[in-house]
C-alpha cells in the first residue's frame, strides 16, 4: 500500500472558529444603540428618535438534515457571549460590556464574568410583535381576574420593574412517517338477558364488544413540531402560550434581538429529537386507532419508520418578568406573538379565609330561613 507523503512546509490548516455575535448596533444620527421596535420592522434609537427600515431579507429559511445537527461540526455554529444564572440555570446573552444583572426567568442577582456559549446558529426568528407597556397591561389584566391574588401583588407588579424580553429557545422537526401496525378492532352488539328488578324479572338489551385482528399502515408529514429548547421555565408556563403562528417566522437576523435577550439553549438537539418522536408516536396511534375504527380498539404493534427529518433551531419571543413577594418568587411569561399570559398563580390566605367565613354565614342564613319556614 502506498503511503501519501506529507509537505512539512505546509502547517496543517487550524478550524475555523466561529464570529462571536454581538447584537449591536449604533445609530447613524447620534451613535446610541439601536433596537428593533416591535409591530414597526424597524430599527428605533431611543435616545434621538432616528429609525431605520430592517434591510430585506432575500434568504429562506433551511430545514437542516437531521444527520449533520447531529453531527458536532455538520451545521453552522455561533459564538455569544452569556452570564449563567446560579439558581434557574438559564444562560442569558448580554452586552460584553455587563458583567452583573439580574436573571428574567427568577430575579435572581447574577454577579460573574461572561462565558462564551457556542451553539447552531438559530435558522429562524418570530419577532417580537408589541411593545413591553402592552404585555405589562395583559399581565395585569390577567393578574386582575385571578381570585384570591394578593392585592399586593398586584400592586406590586403595576408599579414594578419593567419586563424583560427574551427571545426563548425551541426545536421544530420535520418527518416523512410511514407505518404498519397490527391490533384489534372491536365491534359493540347488544344480547338480551332476563335480571331481576323490584323482584320482578325483566328484560334488558346488555352491550358486548366482538373483537376481530386488523393490520393495516398509515402515512404522515409532520411539519413543525415544536419542542422547547430551554429548561429556565416550567414546561406548563411555555406550553400555556401556545399556539405559535409558526407562518410568521422570519429568517434570522441579529438584528431582531437588538434591545432584547436571547437565551441559549439547554436541551440538546438529541433529546429534542426524543421528545418529537414521542409526540409523534402519540400522533401516530391516534391515526392508527381511527384507520382501525370500530367503537373500541387494541394495539398490538406499530412499527414506524421515519425519512427526511429535518430540524430548525428557532427563536421565539417571550415577555418576561420574575417578582419577589413576601419572601417568594412569582413569575409571569406573555407571548411576545399573541399577548397570551401565563404564570404562578398566586393566593392569599386572608381571601381565602374571609370567602370561607363569608359562605359560613351565607350558609347558616339559608339554614336558619329554611327552618322557620318549617
Amino acid at each position: 500500500m502506498k503511503i501519501p507523503t506529507v509537505r512539512r512546509d505546509t502547517p496543517p490548516r487550524p478550524p475555523e472558529v466561529p464570529k462571536t455575535e454581538e447584537h449591536r448596533f449604533p445609530c447613524d444620527n447620534c451613535g446610541s444603540d439601536m433596537r428593533f421596535d416591535p409591530g414597526n420592522n424597524q430599527m428605533i434609537c431611543d435616545y434621538c428618535g432616528n429609525t431605520t427600515p430592517l434591510p430585506q431579507l432575500r434568504d429562506t429559511i433551511r430545514e437542516i438534515a437531521i444527520e449533520r445537527g447531529l453531527n458536532a461540526d455538520g451545521a453552522e455554529q455561533e459564538e455569544t457571549r452569556v452570564l449563567d444564572c446560579p439558581n434557574c440555570g438559564a444562560q442569558i446573552e448580554f452586552d460584553p460590556a455587563i458583567h452583573a444583572a439580574e436573571c428574567p426567568f427568577c430575579a435572581t442577582p447574577i454577579v460573574t464574568g461572561t462565558g462564551i456559549n457556542r451553539h447552531i446558529k438559530p435558522a429562524a426568528v418570530i419577532p417580537f410583535a408589541f411593545e413591553e407597556r402592552q404585555a405589562h397591561v395583559a399581565m395585569n389584566d390577567w393578574l386582575g381576574s385571578l381570585w384570591f391574588a394578593p392585592n399586593g401583588l398586584q400592586k406590586y407588579a403595576r408599579k414594578g420593574r419593567r419586563m424583560t424580553g427574551v427571545y426563548v429557545p425551541f426545536w421544530t422537526f420535520d418527518a416523512q412517517t410511514e407505518s404498519s401496525y397490527s391490533g384489534q378492532r372491536g365491534d359493540t352488539y347488544y344480547v338480551t338477558q332476563t335480571v331481576m328488578r323490584d323482584g320482578k324479572p325483566t328484560r334488558v338489551q346488555v352491550p358486548r364488544i366482538r373483537w376481530s385482528p386488523r393490520r393495516g399502515r398509515v402515512a404522515r408529514f409532520f411539519d413543525d413540531v415544536v419542542i422547547l429548547a430551554s429548561s429556565s421555565l416550567p414546561k406548563s408556563h411555555t406550553d400555556g402560550l401556545q399556539p405559535w403562528d409558526m407562518s410568521a417566522l422570519s429568517p434570522y437576523a441579529p438584528q431582531y434581538l437588538a434591545g432584547f435577550r436571547a437565551e441559549a439553549y439547554r436541551i440538546t438537539l438529541e433529546d429534542g429529537l426524543t421528545e418529537a418522536r414521542a409526540h409523534m408516536d402519540a400522533v401516530i396511534a391516534r391515526d392508527v386507532r381511527m384507520d382501525i375504527g370500530g367503537d373500541q380498539q387494541r394495539i398490538d404493534r406499530i412499527d414506524t419508520r421515519m425519512s427526511d427529518v429535518t430540524f430548525k433551531h428557532v427563536l421565539l419571543p417571550v415577555w418576561v418578568a420574575a417578582y419577589k413577594y413576601s419572601g417568594q418568587s412569582y413569575r409571569f411569561v406573555v407571548n411576545g406573538q399573541t399577548g397570551r399570559v401565563q404564570g404562578e398563580r398566586p393566593y392569599s390566605k386572608w381571601k381565602i379565609a374571609f370567602a370561607t367565613i363569608a359562605a359560613l354565614i351565607v350558609a347558616a342564613i339559608v339554614g336558619y330561613i329554611a327552618a322557620q319556614s318549617k
